[in-house]
C-alpha cells in the first residue's frame, strides 16, 4: 500500500512528506522509500507557529494557522508527488502529525479537575478535500485518554523496523527534543522502553537564531558549537533540570526547553558561541546518559536533523565509545525521512485496525487504535 506521512517537529524546519509503499511481514512492516522531500516554512509562518506555541495568544489566531498549515501540508504532499513523478491516484492514504503546539504530559490541577493536554494544529479535513486522500491525524489524543504521556509515539514504529532477534539496539532520534527507543535482542513489544531524554536541537537552534539575528535557524555542522568554549558552570546547573531525574515513561517538549529556558540562558551575558557550545554538550550527554543507562545494547541507530551536526554527533560517539553509533541509512531510511516515515506506517497501522501505541514507553493503561481520520467519498 502506498502512503504518504507527514511532519512538521518542534524544530520548525518545515514540512516533510515521505511516500512510501508498506506491506506486513512476520513480525514487522517492510517498507520501501518512493520519495521525500521537505518543504521549509516561510519565514512569517514559523514565527507565526512560534508565537501561539505554550504562549498567550489569539483564538483566531490559533483557527487561522490551523487551517492555513492544512492547506501548506496539501500542498507539500503534491509537490512531493510532482517531483518524484508520482501519481497521486496511486497514493491511498496519508498519515498527518500536525504541528504541535502545547504539550503538557503531565496532569495539572485546572478548574477543579486533573488535565493532561495536548494540541497539534493542520487541518486534515482541507489535507483530504485537496488531495483526495483519506487523512489520518491526531494520534496522540487516545493514548493520552488511555492514561499515557501521548509520547513518544515513533517507538511502536521503531520496534516494528528495527528490532533484531540477535542484536540490542537504540533508535536514537534527535528532533528539536531528543528520544529514544530501547530495543533488546528478539524483544517482544512489552520489552521495549523509549522515552524523551531532553533537548534535542531546540535550544542550539533558538541560540543560532538570536545570534544570527534570524540569519541562520540551525547550527550548520556544529560549527558554532565547535569554536565555542563550554561553560562548565553553566552545563552542570543545566543537567540538575528536575527533568532528567525522571523516571520514564516521560517526555517533554518546547514547554520545558524552549523560548523561556533560551532566554535564560542568554540573560547570563556569556559569548552566545560559548552558550551554543555547552547547550550541544547539554544535548549529547543527557543522551549519552540515557543510553548506557542500558545494558545489552551494542548498536545506536541515529535519525532526525541532528545527524547533520557533525560535532554533536562526534560528541554521542566519544561518551559511548563501546557502541556503534550509526544512522538508519545504513538501514535504507534517510534519517531525514524517519519521524515521517513513521506516522505513513501509524496511519497504515489505523486503517488495518491495530494498536500504534506502546504502553511501555507512553505510560498507556493499555495498547490503542491511534488517530482520528478523515475520509474522502
Amino acid at each position: 500500500m502506498r502512503v504518504a506521512g507527514i511532519m512538521s517537529g518542534t524544530s520548525l524546519d518545515g514540512i516533510d512528506v515521505a511516500i512510501v509503499d508498506i506491506s506486513r511481514k512476520r513480525a514487522g512492516v517492510r517498507v520501501r522509500p518512493v520519495a521525500f522531500h521537505t518543504t521549509p516554512y516561510p519565514k512569517l509562518v514559523r514565527e507565526a507557529i512560534l508565537g501561539v506555541s505554550n504562549s498567550m495568544t489569539h483564538t483566531a489566531t490559533i483557527a487561522r494557522l490551523n487551517f492555513l498549515l492544512g492547506e501548506l501540508y496539501a500542498a507539500a504532499i503534491r509537490d512531493t508527488c510532482k517531483r518524484g513523478r508520482i501519481p497521486m491516484h496511486s497514493v491511498v492514504i496519508a498519515g498527518m502529525h500536525g504541528q504541535t503546539i502545547f504539550h503538557e504530559a503531565t496532569p495539572v490541577e485546572y478548574l477543579g479537575h486533573n488535565v493532561a493536554s495536548t494540541f497539534q494544529i493542520g487541518e486534515a479535513a482541507i489535507v483530504a478535500e485537496r488531495t483526495g486522500l483519506w487523512t489520518i491525524s491526531n494520534f496522540r489524543e487516545r493514548d493520552m485518554a488511555a492514561g499515557g504521556k501521548g509520547a513518544p509515539l515513533v517507538p511502536a514504529v521503531d520496534y516494528l523496523l528495527f528490532r533484531h532477534r540477535e542484536i540490542g539496539r537504540v533508535a536514537l532520534n534527535i528532533g528539536g527534543i531528543a528520544n529514544i527507543t530501547v530495543i533488546p535482542a528478539g524483544a517482544d513489544r512489552d520489552d521495549v522502553i523509549a522515552f524523551d531524554t531532553g533537548p534535542g536541537n531546540i535550544i542550539i537552534d533558538a541560540l543560532v537564531y538570536h545570534h544570527t539575528h534570524g540569519r541562520q535557524t540551525y547550527d550548520r555542522d556544529g560549527r558554532v558549537a565547535k569554536h565555542g568554549k563550554i561553560n562548565k558552570r553553566l552545563l552542570e546547573s543545566m543537567l540538575t533540570d528536575p527533568y532528567f531525574k525522571l523516571s520514564p515513561p516521560k517526555a517533554c517538549g518546547r514547554e520545558q526547553f524552549g523560548r523561556e529556558f533560551a532566554a535564560g540562558l542568554i540573560a547570563t551575558g556569556l559569548p552566545l558561541a560559548d552558550l551554543i557550545a555547552t547547550s550541544t554538550e547539554l544535548t549529547a550527554r543527557t543522551i549519552a546518559n540515557a543510553i548506557s543507562g542500558f545494558g545489552g545494547i551494542s548498536e545506536v541507530i541515529a535519525s532526525g536533523g541532528g545527524v547533520h551536526n557533525r560535532f554533536l554527533m562526534r560528541r554521542i560517539r566519544d561518551l559511548l565509545p563501546d557502541l556503534t553509533v550509526g544512522t538508519t541509512a545504513e538501514h535504507g531510511i534517510d534519517p531525514d525521512a524517519k519521524e515521517a516515515i513513521a506516522f505513513a506506517i501509524l496511519a497504515y497501522e489505523f486503517i488495518q485496525r491495530r494498536p500504534g501505541n506502546l504502553p511501555s514507553a507512553t505510560g498507556a493503561r493499555h495498547a490503542v487504535l491511534l488517530g482520528k481520520d478523515s475520509p474522502v467519498c
